[in-house]
């Protein structure tokens, strides 16, 4: 329980320090941002702060810091340091980075600031990356709330039931403008996933002495002996440092209304899902009491551990809320996950999205290839496992690729050239743990760990070197001045 609440602690020592500290590497102004010089009412919306936060933490908190929170936590207790450190370090900046950046260039997405800072192949890779990504983690974000829904509801709404009611709603979510459903729904739902991650807490810490919190230990747990480099590291994402963030917080970045409250919204959010995520990585070893039980419980569904630790902990009742909150929450990033498909799709294909048959176009065949892609999920036993294993490591190159692109941005800023080590870092630590895994994992080329281990270290060296050779050629070039400032498209 110490450990615990030192994580909470940390978090928020780290919100209140470090988020300082990357808000004056990036050096915000009082230029107009999307929401005011653009406005065009249907991704372009002011949006209060308040409300573009709640926004923000839903688009981001999905099935993420809940699933692979608890999947994360079967390597023990030692994932708390990746949750509270990956997020301060990596994850917070990693986002605030994304939505700031994307905020001076008119809410561009993450593939269209890939051209401009990293040129044209890598903006057509992260068109490509990012669209994959988005439609696997929307078909996640339909598959396991479905498979909630189903438990709570009487045997005739099935998985497949449910799955249609919820691409029925991303069809509506998807093409209505931001501040019709999303804006208005959203801060409903904040409270009740903020509220449900407390309930559970509370249960645990209340149950008088029935469970036990664990506490931190670098012991080498996993009852399957998978290492914890670099499996935890991509199993954990959303909870630490994701690249879906990345998809979704040019969102927000065409809604607020100055780029002083970017901190609150894209730092803070991601401080908070983290809580989150520690809230259940917990939970998971403290109700099963090691990390073998709660293993073996994951065998028969991620879901289904959800629904026993609700009900065991919180009650018949208590646990119907703390499963609507989980419900909610990987809902509200499906959703934004197809509408952030579209954007990029309309971006590519120069289609304006004022008119509603231009969405249209995009938003049909999207969501049908989501429909196959969840028909698959549930009517395979192991079809959610597959799609969340690629989605998890595309989540994370998609990351290491946005952090290059922030440390790109920062070397071309002159006077901010030193201060490009804040993403030059974890873009290096993101690199290493995107390509060992691809190399040893069952899903990509499983290699040995004696040569997956060394290429992947050195794959994420060189890409550092590069870094340091265009930093020390930038430092021969003029400094920009405030003429050359981003400027809103």
């Amino acid at each position: 329980m110490i450990s615990l609440f030192i994580s909470f602690c940390v978090l928020v020592i780290g919100y209140i320090l470090y988020s300082r500290f990357t808000e004056n590497i990036f050096a915000t102004d009082d230029r107009k941002t999307p929401a005011i010089a653009v406005n065009d009412g249907v991704d372009c919306v002011p949006m209060k702060t308040w409300k573009a936060f709640l926004v923000q933490l839903l688009n981001i908190a999905g099935t993420g810091p809940i699933f692979g929170a608890l999947m994360g936590a079967v390597f023990g207790p030692v994932v708390f340091l990746w949750i509270v450190l990956g997020s301060i370090l990596g994850g917070a900046v990693h986002d605030y980075m994304s939505g700031m950046i994307s905020e001076r260039h008119g809410g561009a997405s993450i593939a269209e600031l890939s051209g401009i800072y990293l040129g044209k192949t890598a903006k057509w890779i992260m068109r490509i990356f990012s669209v994959i990504l988005l439609v696997l983690c929307g078909t996640v974000f339909v598959t396991s709330p479905a498979a909630l829904l189903a438990r709570l509801t009487p045997d005739g709404m099935n998985g497949t039931f449910w799955a249609v009611i919820i691409l029925c709603y991303y069809l509506l979510a998807t093409l209505l403008p931001i501040d019709k459903l999303i804006g208005k729904l959203y801060p409903v739902f904040g409270i009740l996933l903020i509220v449900m991650a407390a309930a559970v807490l509370g249960g645990f810490l209340f149950s008088g002495g029935t469970f036990t919190l664990p506490e931190l230990s670098l012991s080498y747990l996993h009852p399957d002996g998978k290492p914890v480099w670099p499996y935890m590291f991509v199993t954990v994402a959303c909870g630490a440092v994701s690249g879906f963030h990345a998809t979704q917080s040019p969102m927000m970045a065409k809604c607020i209304t100055s780029e002083k409250t970017g901190r609150k919204v894209f730092y803070g959010a991601m401080i908070s899902e983290s809580v989150i995520a520690l809230v259940w990585a917990a939970a998971g070893v403290a109700f099963y009491g090691t990390t073998q039980l709660l293993s073996e419980a994951l065998s028969g569904g991620a879901s289904n551990v959800v629904y026993e630790i609700s009900t065991g902990v919180l009650g018949t009742f208590g646990g119907i809320l703390a499963i609507a909150g989980v419900v909610v929450c990987p809902i509200t990033s499906g959703d934004t996950a197809f509408r952030g498909v579209r954007l990029i799709l309309a971006e590519t294909f120069n289609l304006e999205q004022k008119k509603i048959r231009n969405r249209l176009i995009i938003t049909i065949p999207l969501l049908l290839v989501g429909g196959l892609l969840t028909w698959f999920a549930i009517a395979n036993d192991n079809g959610f496992e597959i799609i969340w294993r690629y989605f998890s490591w595309s989540n994370q190159t998609l990351a290491m690729i946005a952090l290059w692109v922030a440390t790109a941005y920062l070397v071309k800023k002159g006077k901010y050239r030193f201060g490009s080590l804040l993403t030059a870092l974890p873009a290096t630590f993101m690199s290493a743990v995107s390509m060992t895994y691809i190399l040893i994992a069952t899903e990509g080329l499983r290699l040995s760990a004696t040569i997956a281990y060394p290429v992947g270290v050195s794959f994420a060296a060189v890409l550092f070197i590069v870094y340091i050779v265009l930093w020390i050629k930038s430092t021969r070039t003029p400094k920009e001045t405030d003429a050359d400032r981003d400027v809103v498209h």
